[in-house]
């Protein structure tokens, strides 16, 4: 190695002094990529999403006959209205600002949900964004005797925080201060 810097006419005094290598952490409560030239410890804690910021929320609805079609299974626009319901609530939580609803995307009914069956809905975050977010949304449908249990809904839906003119505003203020934030 030495020979190396010699044949290049370098000197050893001419090496510029040691800077570690910049490594890219991902914060386990906001999966937020941080710069790790902080002890480990602070960037684990570096932001408040984890006491105060939930990234899913559990609904349980039962399907009554004013929510079911003539077929007796649950009518696709309640289906929607429940899967909405679920995504905003999800992303407000997380949030915790005004949401709106930007789009949905695959919006699947795998199987009926019938009538006096119980629909388990979990509304999940799976992306975040400056101002928006993504929010998966999953439908379990239980039959209350036997337990048995289906997947029967799922869709995605994008979620716009607003201020209170209705204009997108940031989400994450701590985590947007690092220069090493990727949002789309």
């Amino acid at each position: 190695m030495f020979a190396s810097f010699a044949k290049a006419g370098r000197s050893l005094r001419n090496i510029p002094p040691f800077q570690p290598f910049r490594t890219i952490l991902q914060c386990v409560y906001c999966e937020v990529p941080h710069c790790a030239e902080r002890p480990m410890k602070q960037v684990v804690d570096c932001c408040s999403l984890a006491t105060s910021r939930q990234r899913a929320t559990v609904f349980v609805e039962m399907v009554f006959p004013d929510q079911a079609n003539h077929y007796g299974t649950l009518y696709g626009g309640n289906a929607l209205s429940l899967l909405g319901k679920a995504a905003f609530v999800t992303a407000t939580r997380f949030a915790r600002c005004a949401v709106v609803m930007a789009a949905s995307e695959r919006v699947e009914f795998q199987v009926p949900v019938k009538l006096g069956q119980m629909l388990e809905l979990t509304g999940r975050i799976a992306r975040i964004g400056r101002s928006s977010m993504t929010v998966e949304v999953t439908g379990v449908a239980e039959t209350l005797p036997g337990g048995a249990r289906i997947n029967a809904l799922q869709g995605r839906f994008e979620m716009v925080a607003v201020d209170g003119e209705g204009r997108p505003r940031t989400i994450l203020d701590e985590c947007e201060a690092s220069s090493d934030y990727l949002a789309a």
